[in-house]
């Protein structure tokens, strides 16, 4: 039996067994291949592989202010599919939790509000907001019982401002990625920054959810694509950065456009910064302008279909005609174009792979290197 076991579990590395091979150097590396963007079992490996070893969005603060609160909470439905629990205890503590019952496996809460404990509705069995066993009915006479895994799984989470964080494996160090985005955005007043339902939206695209991130991390398109940011920022001084799990583009810009007052000290004082693009691995942007951050989750649906979230936080209304993120639904809809026609593209069988430009295209390598090394690990 145990041999069988082993055979299962052999088989199932060989089939996730991938080689990627995104060569270190820019200047010698080759894209990822054109299969990568339209195999359905790596589609389907990259759950587990990439999105259940890294951090995922959770939500707002303002969603469980009061004590006592809960709120269910799916983590990238329709992919993951990953069912949570926020919950605000009655000493103002935060908590995310699963909402699968260890008893059963059933959803432990389908609806939000107020509650003093989480009480399974199939059988009774009760957990504490934090997770912990509380109580379960006719189980008097259970040896061993209960044990530490009849708590409810508990997930790390970091809060940043009024920005919730999840963690899917905690080998993935998140704070340092909030730790690097402070070191230029530190000085925002981010507690105040206030979600804006009405400049927030969902888009489908008809893409591989790769391809939005690849076109993302690039400022090369700009001057072809989206004529009106091209007028905004300073083509010519756009850079790139480069981190562990994120990366950073620089949009500068003239007097024209609104840009960032930065205090003393700031390691871009005296330039004129209209826009700091970060990209969180796998599927996250966070786009701090004058007025405030325009958030991007990128939301795999299937192998040919994306949903984008634009989650818009306020801080400087007046500032936000004047600025480069004055535009962000026309820039999408124009993103949209690109990387739908790419998607089509890769279905041709005469396309393997493409090279990177040493100059522009930074942010797309370290975006490649990063998914070929998620998906070779055993």
């Amino acid at each position: 039996q145990n041999y069988d076991v082993d055979l299962r579990i052999l088989k199932r590395r060989i089939q996730m067994g991938y080689n990627f091979n995104i060569h270190p150097e820019i200047e010698k590396a080759e894209t990822l291949p054109g299969s990568f963007y339209k195999n359905d079992q790596i589609f389907s490996d990259l759950k587990d592989k990439v999105f259940l070893k890294t951090w995922q969005f959770a939500g707002d603060v303002n969603d469980i202010k009061l004590q006592n609160q809960i709120k269910p909470l799916s983590v990238l439905e329709n992919y993951l599919n990953e069912p949570m629990i926020l919950t605000r205890d009655s000493k103002d503590k935060i908590h995310c939790v699963s909402n699968v019952c260890t008893h059963r496996g059933n959803i432990i809460v389908n609806d939000g509000g107020p509650a003093k404990s989480l009480t399974c509705k199939y059988h009774g069995r009760k957990f504490e907001l934090d997770g912990k066993f509380k109580f379960m009915p006719e189980f008097s006479d259970a040896e061993n019982f209960p044990r530490p895994c009849d708590s409810l799984h508990k997930f790390p989470l970091i809060q940043w401002g009024p920005l919730l964080f999840v963690g899917l494996d905690e080998s993935y160090d998140f704070q340092s990625v909030i730790d690097k985005m402070k070191e230029r955005v530190g000085f925002l007043p981010i507690d105040e920054f206030v979600f804006d339902p009405v400049r927030s939206k969902d888009y489908l695209v008809n893409t591989h959810w790769a391809l939005y991130c690849d076109n993302y991390l690039e400022g090369f398109h700009i001057p072809y694509v989206h004529s009106d940011l091209n007028q905004a920022l300073d083509y010519g001084t756009y850079t790139t950065e480069l981190y562990d799990n994120c990366n950073l583009q620089i949009g500068y810009s003239d007097d024209a456009v609104e840009t960032f007052e930065l205090p003393e000290g700031h390691p871009d004082l005296g330039k004129h910064v209209a826009a700091y693009y970060y990209w969180v691995f796998p599927n996250m942007m966070f786009n701090f302008y004058p007025w405030g951050l325009s958030i991007n989750i990128v939301k795999p649906l299937s192998l040919n279909r994306t949903k984008v979230s634009f989650l818009s936080y306020v801080w400087d209304e007046s500032k936000i005609e004047e600025s480069a993120g004055a535009l962000l639904d026309k820039v999408e809809r124009e993103d949209e174009f690109v990387v739908e026609n790419v998607h089509q593209g890769l279905k041709s069988s005469f396309y393997t792979t493409g090279r990177f430009s040493p100059k522009r295209e930074q942010g797309v390598h370290h975006f490649h290197r990063l998914l070929a090394e998620f998906m070779n690990k055993e």
